[in-house]
Order: structure tokens, then sequence, then C-alpha cells
């Protein structure tokens, strides 16, 4: 049963002025959220979310979708709720919150007798692949008394069948079994639809929800009778519902009680895991023609079984990995930057990270992408290019995972464009490519972007032999730049939103600095013709680019060749700091970053000149990474100020109005990986 908006909204209201949050407020808390599939937040922004309080609210998929997740508990007799909002349980009082990169923490009073903490942990291990494949969070409950008094405590936690398909009318089924020692509840779609989504949901794949607890008891059935018997007997009734039916009858759930005993000032705790299991993951068109590439996490595990109870065993070891990925990314996001940077790249990890999943074998892996709420795109050239920053910064190898697809893809004669392929399928899981060439066609953008992402990934890796296996497609690209670069035909740009446009600036210089990314490429294979000749011809095109696009006297780059009124982030400058290619002049980075300064709005500089107020908050961090320490600051500071106060509720957006953080009317952007462009100051 659903509590109704009112409810909701007054139990959070109730608790408002209580609970503070640190280091921000953000849009929306993630809870479990590791893939495309396994993305569940809670919305905190006034348009749709109750302020930040666990208690009284239900948690959603990043769509806005409601997944039902519960948390009740009995003190003396008496129950509250710490988790969601189910019909006729009281409220607990929130009294804090914080999150680090990959950790929601929510410490929660109970009449005034017991304090429960309940962490949220969805593990980030980029250097280690086999725990990373595993699609599977924990929620982790602890509980001790805060008046110093004993209390009798019996704790409650179920999740619904909405976890297994964006359809409520979709038939659901069930079981609950045991493995070493772990109890699970099974939860799947009977219909299963594989490589399909509803609403952005997997319709394929088993969701497990599991605990090792002591004094526990287990049931599914309807919400209303199994939290009921909860709350009128502290336990439940060890049985299993029988009655497979569609999600919304009678909201099947799948429940757990844990009789805590007494509890006093000794913190007892209580673990659980969420997870889903799905063994296909994507269909790819690669040099094998179209086949079906497993989770790789089934390259490691015999069964779904084996794979929960690893996950389940492993969380002092896969708390002890993220804990220490926390403390790194706070400690140099804060040197490189002071306080609100860290604000900005520990909200973004997992949201970076939960757009992607790692596939095949442990012999041939790929890392593969959604293009999140935008349009579903399976593995964007240009929505990998902005997450890149997080994937060089934690593991440069996951960059090559990711373009690995690509180049199979595209050297094994599926894409029949002289150009870079926008994407690899339509939509996400189908990565099975567009051999009649229609795809979303940004040719200067995705040839840049990839020779850009290529070279980064050889500096950091050291890795010229992947160069060498690719150069033929490289220069093919790098040809097409030179051919286009200087004068570009009217195309998109990755801002495909704001519509084709001739002559844009700021694409050329990306071009360019593209042309000279292959020089450097031709100089680590020693191919030094080429070297010379690529960097040759960058130095002409950025030199006449100096005067088409950049008015010195007007004091700053135009939007477009020759026209002073407009103007824009010129965030593909930075790429040319990335790659230490010193190809545009010191001058060009001093005036744009004084003129930011000059456009500044309450929540950041607009995007360019086409709409008065909208911006893109991984661009304008982009730009801050190679201006000046007070633009750099201003920036970032007008994003992080946007961050507490946007009254959006969804998952960290990367596009938004500069004047009343709100979206721009018609885009809504959410949970995008681009978000993974925070860390862009981090890898200079």
């Amino acid at each position: 049963m659903r509590l109704s908006l009112l409810g909701a909204l007054g139990a959070g209201l109730l608790a408002a002025a209580q609970s503070t949050f640190k280091p921000a407020r953000p849009p929306s808390i993630p809870l479990a959220v590791k893939s495309p599939y396994l993305s569940t937040w809670f919305a905190v922004g006034s348009q749709g979310g109750n302020g930040g309080y666990l208690p009284g609210q239900w948690p959603s998929f990043y769509t806005g979708q409601t997944i039902g997740w519960t948390g009740l508990i009995r003190v003396d007799g008496n129950t509250f709720t710490w988790m969601g909002a189910p019909r006729d349980v009281e409220a607990a009082s929130q009294v804090a919150f914080e999150y680090t990169s990959t950790k929601s923490i929510f410490t929660i009073e109970v009449d005034d007798k017991v304090s429960v903490k309940v962490t949220f942990l969805s593990p980030l291990t980029p250097e280690d692949f086999k725990r990373q494949s595993l699609v599977s969070s924990y929620l982790n409950v602890e509980v001790s008394s805060l008046d110093g008094a004993d209390h009798n405590v019996q704790l409650y936690t179920d999740i619904s069948a909405e976890w297994v398909s964006g359809d409520n009318n979709a038939v659901a089924q069930w079981d609950f079994g045991e493995v070493d020692g772990i109890s699970y509840h099974k939860v799947w779609k009977q219909n299963q639809q594989l490589f399909s989504e509803v609403n952005d949901r997997a319709e394929w794949g088993n969701i497990y929800y599991a605990t090792d607890a002591d004094g526990l008891t287990y049931q599914s059935g309807s919400d209303v009778d199994v939290r009921g018997a909860f709350t009128s007997n502290g336990k439940l009734t060890n049985t299993k519902d029988t009655n497979f039916r569609i999600i919304q009858d009678n909201w099947p759930v799948f429940g757990y009680a844990v009789d805590l005993g007494t509890v006093g000032s000794s913190v007892k705790e209580t673990l659980f895991t969420i997870g889903l299991y799905q063994d296909q993951a994507i269909q790819f068109l690669g040099a094998n023609g179209q086949t079906i590439l497993p989770s790789l996490w089934a390259s490691y595990f015999s069964d779904e079984l084996a794979a929960l109870s690893f996950f389940y065993q492993d969380y002092s070891e896969s708390n002890s990995i993220s804990s220490a990925l926390d403390s790194k990314i706070a400690s140099d996001s804060k040197n490189v930057a002071g306080d609100n940077y860290a604000v900005l790249t520990s909200l973004a990890a997992r949201q970076a990270f939960g757009a992607v999943q790692l596939v095949g074998t442990q012999d041939k892996h790929y890392l593969f992408l959604k293009e999140i709420s935008s349009n579903g795109n399976t593995q964007t050239i240009d929505v990998i290019y902005p997450a890149t920053p997080i994937f060089y910064y934690t593991n440069p190898e996951l960059v090559k995972l990711l373009m690995d697809p690509h180049f199979e893809n595209q050297e094994s004669g599926h894409y029949p464009n002289k150009w870079a392929i926008h994407d690899l399928g339509t939509h996400y899981p189908n990565a099975t490519g567009h051999a009649d060439g229609n795809d979303e066609h940004m040719p200067i953008e995705e040839c840049g972007n990839n020779l850009i992402m290529l070279l980064a990934y050889a500096q950091r890796s050291g890795n010229t032999d992947y160069l060498k296996q690719h150069y033929a497609i490289l220069k093919q690209w790098a040809d097409f730049l030179v051919q286009d670069s200087l004068y570009p035909a009217n195309q998109l740009s990755t801002d495909d939103f704001a519509g084709h446009l001739e002559n844009q600036t700021n694409l050329a210089l990306k071009g360019m600095i593209g042309i000279e990314a292959m020089s450097q490429i031709a100089k680590l294979v020693g191919q030094d013709d080429d070297a010379k000749n690529f960097t040759d011809i960058a130095h002409d095109y950025i030199t006449q680019w100096q005067t088409l696009g950049f008015n010195a006297a007007e004091g700053h780059a135009s939007l477009t060749y020759n026209n002073a009124s407009t103007h824009g982030l010129l965030y593909n400058l930075y790429n040319d700091k990335l790659l230490k290619t010193d190809l545009v002049p010191q001058a060009v980075y001093d005036v744009q970053s004084d003129f930011y300064r000059s456009v500044m709005e309450t929540y950041g500089v607009p995007l360019d000149t086409r709409n008065r107020w909208y911006t893109k908050s991984d661009w304008e961090v982009f730009c801050a990474a190679v201006a000046d320490t007070e633009t750099r600051d201003l920036l970032l500071g007008a994003i992080v100020k946007w961050v507490n106060d946007t009254p959006i509720g969804t998952p960290f957006t990367d596009l938004y109005q500069t004047n009343d953080a709100t979206y721009p009317p018609g885009l809504e952007f959410k949970a995008r990986p681009v978000m993974g462009g925070m860390f862009a100051l981090l890898i200079l």
C-alpha cells in the first residue's frame, strides 16, 4: 500500500528542522547504485523529494519510479519507520546524513530511546574487476541505546516486487532459500524478456535480498500482512506466499525480521545485501558477428548463489577498499581545489560507475555504458568522453575497456562512414551497431574525442601497443579532421540538444587538438613523418582559428566564427592541458578565464548564447580545471551552491538553469555518467 503524498510530505516536514547534511544536501541520494539496472535513489529536492529524510518517503529508480524498500524498528513494543513510507507507521526522527564517494549514511533516533545508523554502501573497486563486476550493494544497520537504558528491539526490512520490472502490471515470481548460512529472497519477472527494457528497467534477471542475521524470521506476502505481522508481533511467520501475481496486486513484499533482543550501549549490527544477477548482459556486433556477452561476474563464480555468498561474506574487505577510495578522493580533491571540489567529486563517483557494467569473460572483457536519461544509447562516444576523468583517475584500463567495443565494431567493417561512429546501438543493452551508417552524426566531435581519449589513455598507461594495434583507423579519423576541422560544416557537437551549427569555434578547437593528438600518437609509435605532418597542420589551423573564432578585443572566444556577439564555454581548451599538447597560446586561457567571471550567474556560467540560462556542469568543471584560481573557485562554488539549493529531486544533473537551479523546459538529464567529468581537475 502507498502512503498518501500528504502523509509522506508530512513525515518529512516534521523532521525537516532536525537533520544535518554533510558535506552537502544533494538533489538525490544514491542508495544502491551499481549498474544501469541497479540504480536506486532517494529524492531530496522539493520537486519529487521530501528534503532528504529516509523515514517517510519511498526510494525510487533513477527515473523516479517508486521502488518499495522498507525499514521498520520495534522498540519496547512500539513500531517506527526508519526507511520508506508504509501506511500507519510513525516515522522516526532523522538527525544526520552524510555521504562519501561510496556510502550514504543516515543517523536516525527512535522515540528518544535508540539510535539507528543506516549505511548504504555501493562498493567501488575499479582495480579489482572480480568485485567490481558484481551488481550488488550493501545495507548495514547499527542499533544502540540512545538514553543509556536497555531496550527490547526488533528490526525489520523488506523489498517489494517493484524491483523486478518497470511495469507494475507484470507478473512477479519469488522464492526463499539459504546458501552458506545466508538467507535470501529471490524475486524475478515471471515472463523474462532478454535485452528488453520498460521505463529504462531491465525485464530480465533475478533480484536477491539476503542476510545471515541471528534471530531471523522471514515472510513473503502482501505488504499489509507482512508488515502488519512484524508490527503486531515483532517477528514473521517463516512462510512463503505462493500466489504469484502482478506487482500491484496486493503489493507482494519479501521481508525479514531480526530479534536483536536487549539493546544497550553496545552496537548491534545487521547486514543485508541487494543484488541483480543477469547471466546474459549485452548483445554485441563485434569481430565475430552478433554475439551475446555474459555479465563478467559469471566467469568468476559457478552460479548466482556462489556470487551472492562471496559478496555477502566480502563485506569487510569490500568496505575497506571502498573506504580507502573515499579517503583518497576526498583528500585529493581538497588538496587540489578545496572543500567545494570534494562535494562534487564525492557525489559524482557512484553515479558515474552506476552507468557502466563489466561484461564478457576474464580472457576478453569490456566495459559497457548506457547513455542514461538523454536517450539511452549504448556506448555513446561523446558521453564516454566527459565521463573519462573518473576512469583515468581510478584505473586508466577502464577507458580501454570502454573503447574496445568501438574498435572491434568499426574495424570489422560494421560501419560504412569514414568518421567515427556516435554510439553502438540505439538503445542499451543492444550494442548492435549501425551497419547502415544511420547513427546520430557528430563527425568532428567523435573523431576528436576518440583521438584525445586514446592519447590520454596511452600517456597514463604506457600502452603504446594499443596505439599500434589501431593506428590505421586512428589515422583515418585524423585525416577526416584535417579535412573538416578548420571550417566545420553545419553539424552537431556533443551539446546536440542545442541543435546543428556551422563553424562552431569550440568544435573546431576539439578537431585541431585531435589532429595534434594524432601527431603525438604517431610519434609514440615511431611514425615520424605522420607526426610532423599532423603537427604542422594543427599549428597552422590553430593560428587561423585565433583570427576566426577568438576575439581578443571583445575579450572572449565566439560561439561561431567572426561573430563577436556570441560566446560560450570553451571547454575543449581542457584537452590541450589534458594531453600537454601546448597547442593553444596561454593568452587564450587568460582571456577566457577573465571572461567567465564577467558572465557568471547565480549558479554558474551559461553554456552559450543560444540559450540565456542553461549550462552544463561537466563543461563548467572542464573550464574550471584550466582557469585561474579565482575563476576556478567561482565556478566550483556556483555548482556546489546549485547542489545545495536546487529544487530538483533527481540524481545529479549536468544540465540546469543558472538563474533558478531548475531544469530547462523539456530537458531533464539525470543520473548521467558524464558526471565523471567532476574529476577533471584531479587528472591534470
